[in-house]
């Protein structure tokens, strides 16, 4: 069952929790591939000077401004794409970014993507997961709530137990670089670091 978008029209690190055992599919290009989300990150918008949305709005964070449970795509160090999903309250324009998956559908796929056989480096960083399962810009803002979307959300097993501990690559962010916005799934051999 996909989730609901009233799912991502909460608070942002219940969201970014509970996203955690839950299933990221993409029908992108013909083919479907699925991950099960081992690893997460919130941005509390202009809370959080980790966040882009932090000063505020600009063309690159318009969705956060659009609604909830939308995708947010970008690119960093001019290479690597990053996913993550629109969420919180009204007028707060939050994410939760995707960090790493299980991949548990579609491997020959991801495999052939991504250029590896080992399955626990398919997925274990924002910029792997999404070359694994084609995500790119042209899925900007995309509804991760509708099942026909090329990207969605599929409720998932909870795990019995999580993680949470600071976020990676914002040492620019002050104090908030070290907030306990980063969760995992505990001894998921799939995560981009452990903590």
């Amino acid at each position: 069952m996909i989730l609901p978008s009233d799912f991502f029209c909460r608070d942002t690190l219940a969201v970014a929790r509970e996203l955690l055992g839950c299933v990221l599919v993409s029908r992108v290009g013909g083919e479907e591939t699925r991950g099960v989300i081992v690893e997460t990150e919130a941005y509390r918008g202009p809370l959080d000077p980790a966040a882009h949305s932090y000063r505020g709005r600009t063309q690159r964070v318009r969705v956060l401004y659009d609604g909830k449970g939308f995708a947010y795509i970008y690119l960093i160090y001019g290479m690597y794409w990053c996913l993550n999903l629109s969420c919180g309250h009204i007028d707060e324009p939050d994410c939760v970014l995707l960090r790493a998956l299980e991949p548990v559908g579609g491997l020959d796929v991801m495999k052939k993507r991504r250029g590896t056989d080992k399955t626990a480096n398919l997925c274990s960083g924002p910029g792997k997961l999404c070359a694994a399962l084609g995500v790119t810009k042209e899925l900007y803002g995309v509804k991760v709530f509708d099942p026909r979307s090329p990207l969605f959300v599929e409720e998932g097993v909870v795990p019995e137990k999580v993680e949470a501990g600071p976020r990676i690559g914002i040492d620019y962010a002050g104090d908030a670089k070290n907030w306990p916005w980063r969760f995992t799934v505990f001894g998921s051999p799939y995560l981009s670091k452990k903590l």
